[in-house]
């Protein structure tokens, strides 16, 4: 294998890595306030579906809930990856 190769396979593996653990250095407070109806059934749809196209409408239930915390606002909003285990999805589900 390439050396190229093997560092953009690294690359991609660090990311998912991310989206399953977050930031280890920063852990994020959520308040359990934000876990309504709406924001639960969106997350819920997200990972039954592994579509992950609706993270940023995710973000918006969560901001309506009173969601202020930037780390959980911005992983949803932005490019991902997103996979199944997501620490946002699962914080939403309660999936500790």
């Amino acid at each position: 294998m390439k050396e190229a190769q093997m560092a953009a396979e690294y690359v991609i593996l660090a990311n998912v890595t991310r989206d399953i653990f977050g930031n280890p250095f920063r852990p994020v407070a959520f308040d359990p306030a934000w876990r309504t109806s709406t924001a639960v059934a969106i997350a819920q749809g997200v990972y039954e579906s592994r579509d992950f196209g609706a993270m940023p409408i995710l973000a918006d239930a969560l901001q309506d809930a009173g969601c202020d915390s930037g780390d959980i606002l911005t992983h949803c909003r932005g490019p991902g990856p997103h996979v199944r285990g997501c620490w946002v999805v699962d914080l939403v589900l309660g999936k500790g």
